[in-house]
């Protein structure tokens, strides 16, 4: 798999793919999620333009005779707060889910982002979400410890609507990556 910087062209996939992998949350009563719209291209473009967004590929290979990467197959947008590095989005396609695409993902956000801890915000009751984050060395965080920075993402998303939903933020430590 290869993960760098998507191209310009290629936001419009990014799209795509979290359309794709909004529907899930339907089948857990999650509509309003599934429905939500995905990052706008302007958005999209903010982060690719600051070095803030990544993608997965396919390598080059037998389902991929080229020699470039092919379409990408997931991806995911950071934003350094409180001194971390804050997983903002990260989807996968579901047609290649199961794969450790969102593991990479993450792991080369850290690297990339090169701000201590990871942190994100998540649902709770959603397997592929706070339980998945868990197993990949996610903690979650207690209302003592969210900094200023968290404590405006929460705010901003519960002024979105998604508090409809058991929701937490999740910090993994530099010593936990693999």
């Amino acid at each position: 798999m290869i993960i760098q910087a998507p191209s310009p062209t290629e936001l419009p996939a990014l799209r795509t793919i979290e359309r794709a992998a909004g529907e899930a949350f339907r089948e857990l009563g999650m509509a309003a999620i599934a429905d939500d719209a995905p990052p706008s291209l302007a958005q999209l473009t903010s982060y690719q333009r600051a070095g803030r967004a990544l993608a997965a590929y396919e390598e080059p290979g037998e389902a991929n005779p080229t020699d470039r990467p092919g379409r990408p197959l997931g991806y995911l947008l950071w934003d350094p707060v409180d001194g971390c590095t804050h997983i903002e989005q990260v989807s996968v396609h579901p047609q290649h889910a199961h794969r450790r695409i969102g593991r990479a993902l993450i792991d080369r956000a850290e690297r990339d982002g090169g701000r201590g801890a990871l942190t994100l915000t998540t649902f709770t009751e959603v397997p592929w979400n706070a339980p998945y984050y868990a197993r990949i060395g996610f903690r979650v965080l207690p209302e003592a410890e969210l900094t200023p920075g968290l404590r405006a993402i929460r705010a901003h998303e519960a002024a979105l609507g998604l508090d409809r939903w058991p929701r937490v933020c999740m910090r993994r430590e530099p010593d936990l990556c693999t």
